[in-house]
């Protein structure tokens, strides 16, 4: 914001401060260790009165001038070049905290750059114990400049209590310092013994040779479990959230941490495997691997101390872009009037892709690239459109804190991502794939209010069953629609029927087959653990089948369906038939159309990639689920792409427990992990907030203009959204996690950090509900069974337990079932979308001739055969429906 940027493009992203650095690292530790190395050999090389070993020496110091004192030197030149245009607000707080600290290392510095010149060139010149006394105050500068540098270095990363005193003593000796100064002198140490053998090999004279080989095969043996110890204490003084992040956070640190140890260990072995009797040339080769698995160990150790500081350059006080926290607060208001170097001040629709690319230079350029060999930042969106990218912004530095959080409004954040999908990655906007939906008429069973002896009401339990549809990779859910019935006698006094009556369900022609479409069946074994047979489900159902009597209720739980009829298309709502018949004589009694709902319509290809599976409207594609199983398992560590790849997709539920009906599989370990509803919404609530009911479309097929349209009630056509009864994402997702909290589940609080609720003033006023089980209660809102008032909400107050939700629900006489007369959840009567009105509202149609709530308008004939007068039997106010 202070400054101008360095605009690099392909050498962005670190990319010179990581080659520079690592390099320097190397030679700079070399030099301290070197210096002890030239001290103790030259005073070995005396003691036995070897020329050989004296001339080796003499040749080692050249080198070891020409290395640290030049390429050293310069290399510091270029950090110091390199960090202060890159970032010039850091450079002016170390510059500014520490003045004192890097006059006295400069000091340090010219005290080693002079007692080298004098050692190498007084070599022949001064006496024995004076040109060794001069070695040993090069060995003495070198390490007291480590000192002084390696303070300032832990500064970035543990400032510890100077944020408060702002003293200097209190950011030099900061919580990493003693446990870095330990592992900085190891690695110093180590490297000069790698050092050692590369040099060690050209002594012509063989005992000259085997004594120094065996001197550095010491110092690297020696330092090896020093710089192990060492590195354990180093992380166990890092701040808990540092810690964490750099133990189980980040599964980009792990593959770093697993290489320092194992890298330790292949020095070790390559130093002793250097002094047994290999043929030299051999040994040679050994020692040229060394030394870059040396070098490569520096980089281990830099990367993983750079990636726990971020999203950092000083911990706390300068974020990775070379921004201050306060002096961009709030973080959600407009960003570009605020910085001193941007030419566009406001986003308009003209000027947007020109804004985004401002605020790309300044907020991300400094860690990624364009084209370049580090963190290319077409790797982690090339596969996303605008949508994608705004909402990975959304949720940048909430839940994974290595990068700072976006900092502007909602325009410049939508500036920002379509820079990024269309001027960088050249993905222009792809318009959805409109959807052609055609009413369906329904041909409906006759109905005689005058003379039919019965009434058949069919509903389905829930408004729609929604599955991914994509079972080879893994499954959210398994197929299986529940279909409910009510079997009336129509009399003075109504009677529910279910002894001595069979009630057959039937699917449609182009239904009978849901194997023929989907993979579920395929997989079954993995998925739910057993070897199902083609067209049925897991509860033993078939297409057509014969439903269960229970409690004045038949019921058929876990029917195959799939939006997907046999011969092509999509078709989310299939019409099954229901024929209740005399259990004796096989006489039909009453018959009626129920529509068992089903889709697979999720949109997770907006910020995972792919496009939808099947006819371009629906379904999760194989691409996109491979991009779902590549964050899962790189967010958690587990192996999910490759067991897929393997023909082993996994069941979510199989891990995360679920009780909704469509479940499937019982979660293995259900008390360590958050159910699946609170992960899923936990999770994704971070890169969703701020969002409206249209977030809700996201993930499930509520979309207006999808081919699902599952959202279909009275209450949408009365303006009535997810938001009023299930809350923003926020508040829902909070209200999941608070109750796995409440159960001990540790893992919520991490989910719940960032999420601040919009229906209630504090997260302490959400009420935790269990999912599934608990949900908004209908007579919030409709208190006395009357209508809601203008702004009512039934967001926070849930059932108490599954027995009182609307789907389980009965009317007062506890004879018939609230989905029978007011229809399924979210399809309650007036239900209406694209597919018409007579497949949605097939009670009212059927049995009134109009759609509606059945017996509204005062239609009580529905049932009785008698006109009924007053009263209000099934519940209070039904009589002004």
């Amino acid at each position: 914001m202070e400054y101008p940027v360095w605009h690099l493009a392909a050498f962005g992203g670190g990319f010179w401060i990581i080659l520079i650095a690592v390099l320097h690292v190397f030679v700079a530790h070399f030099a301290v260790g070197g210096g002890l190395f030239l001290v103790l050999t030259e005073a070995r090389a005396r003691r036995l009165g070897s020329a050989p070993l004296l001339e080796y020496l003499h040749r080692h110091t050249r080198f070891f001038l020409l290395l640290t004192m030049v390429f050293g030197g310069l290399s510091g030149v270029g950090i110091w070049l390199t960090i202060t245009t890159l970032a010039p607000q850091a450079t002016l707080v170390l510059v500014r905290t520490f003045a004192w600290g890097w006059a006295t290392e400069w000091a340090f510095f010219a005290g080693e750059i002079g007692a080298l010149l004098v050692y190498y060139y007084g070599f022949d010149r001064l006496d024995a114990k004076t040109h060794m006394r001069v070695g040993f105050f090069y060995f003495l500068f070198a390490f007291l400049s480590l000192f002084a540098i390696n303070g300032i270095i832990g500064f970035m990363l543990t400032p510890g209590k100077w944020p408060v005193t702002l003293d200097f003593w209190d950011g030099f000796f900061n919580p990493t310092f003693w446990p870095s100064l330990v592992l900085r002198s190891a690695l110093a140490l180590l490297l000069a013994g790698l050092f050692g053998f590369a040099t060690a090999l050209g002594i012509r004279d063989e005992t000259a040779r085997e004594i120094m080989l065996r001197m550095s095969c010491r110092w690297v043996v020696a330092a090896a479990p020093v710089l192990l110890l060492s590195g354990w204490w180093y992380v166990g003084v890092l701040p808990d959230a540092v810690r964490a992040f750099v133990l189980h956070r980040s599964q980009e640190i792990a593959s770093y941490r697993a290489a320092y140890p194992a890298l330790l260990v292949a020095l070790a072995a390559g130093a002793l495997a250097l002094v047994t009797r290999l043929p030299l040339p051999l040994r040679r080769v050994f020692a040229v691997v060394l030394l870059l698995l040396g070098l490569g160990l520096v980089g281990t150790f830099e990367t993983i101390r750079e990636a726990a500081r971020k999203p950092w350059l000083v911990y706390g006080q300068l974020w990775a872009t070379d921004i201050r926290p306060t002096s961009v607060a709030p973080y959600d208001a407009p960003f570009l009037p605020r910085t001193k170097w941007a030419k566009i001040k406001r986003v308009t629709p003209e000027n947007r892709l020109a804004a985004g690319k401002e605020l790309y230079d300044l907020q991300c350029l400094a860690c990624h690239s364009v084209g370049g060999p580090f963190k290319d930042i077409r790797d982690y969106t090339g596969h996303i459109g605008a949508a994608g990218v705004a909402a990975y912004l959304t949720g940048q530095g909430k839940l994974f804190t290595q990068m700072p959080p976006f900092l502007g409004d909602k325009d410049e954040r939508d500036a920002l991502a379509a820079y990024i999908a269309e001027g960088i990655n050249g993905k222009k906007p792809v318009k959805p794939k409109p959807v052609s939906i055609e009413p369906v008429t329904v041909d409906l069973p006759a109905f005689d209010a005058a003379s039919s002896p019965y009434l058949l009401i069919g509903f389905n339990s829930l408004g729609v069953v929604a599955t991914a549809g994509c079972d080879g990779s893994f499954s959210l859910s398994v197929p299986g629609n529940t279909l409910e019935a009510v079997l009336i006698r129509r009399d003075v006094m109504p009677e529910v029927v279910t002894k001595d009556v069979t009630l057959a369900y039937a699917a449609p022609e182009g239904f009978k087959h849901p194997a023929a479409r989907s993979d579920f069946w395929k997989y079954s074994k993995a998925l739910v653990g057993k070897e199902l047979a083609p067209d049925v489900s897991l509860t033993g159902l078939r297409p057509d089948g014969e439903m269960k009597a229970g409690d004045k209720l038949f019921a058929a739980a876990g029917i195959p369906v799939t939006p997907y009829p046999e011969k092509g298309g999509v078709n989310p709502y299939p019409v099954f038939t229901l024929t209740a018949r005399d259990a004796k004589t096989g006489e039909v009694l009453a018959a009626t159309k129920a529509v068992a709902p089903a889709s697979t319509e999720m949109r997770c290809h907006t910020c995972h990639g792919g496009a939808p599976g099947v006819d371009g409207v629906t379904g999760v594609s194989t691409e996109t689920a491979k991009g779902i199983l590549a964050v899962h398992d790189r967010r958690n560590g587990t192996d999910l792409s490759a067991r897929a790849a393997a023909g082993n997709p996994v069941a979510c539920q199989s891990c995360h427990p679920d009780a909704g009906p469509n479940a499937g599989v019982s979660a293995k370990d259900g008390k360590a992990l958050l159910s699946l509803s609170a992960a899923i919404h936990g999770f994704h609530a971070s890169y969703l907030a701020g969002g409206d009911a249209k977030v809700c479309a996201n993930c499930h097929p509520t979309a207006p203009d999808g081919v699902t349209q599952a959202q279909r009630d009275n209450h949408s056509a009365a303006g009535v959204t997810c938001v009023n009864c299930h809350g923003y994402m926020e508040d829902h997702a909070l209200s999941l996690l608070r109750h796995e909290r409440m159960v001990g589940k540790k893992a919520a609080d991490w989910l719940m950090k960032p999420l601040t609720p919009r229906s209630v003033a504090a997260v302490s006023d959400v009420k935790p509900r269990a999912a599934w089980m608990q949900e908004p209660d209908c007579l919030t809102c409709h208190k006395d069974f009357m209508l809601p008032g203008t702004h009512a909400t039934a967001f926070n107050t849930w059932t108490a337990n599954a027995t009182q939700l609307f789907r389980n629900r009965k009317e007062y006489t506890g004879n018939v079932p609230c989905a029978a007369c007011h229809g399924s959840p979210h399809a309650t009567f007036v239900a209406v979308n694209d597919y018409g009105v007579d497949i949605n509202n097939i009670p009212g149609m059927q049995y009134m001739g109009v759609p509606g709530v059945v017996g509204s308008g005062k239609r009580c004939d529905v049932c009785h055969t008698v006109e009924m007068e007053g009263g209000e039997v099934h519940h209070p106010n039904m009589v002004k429906e």
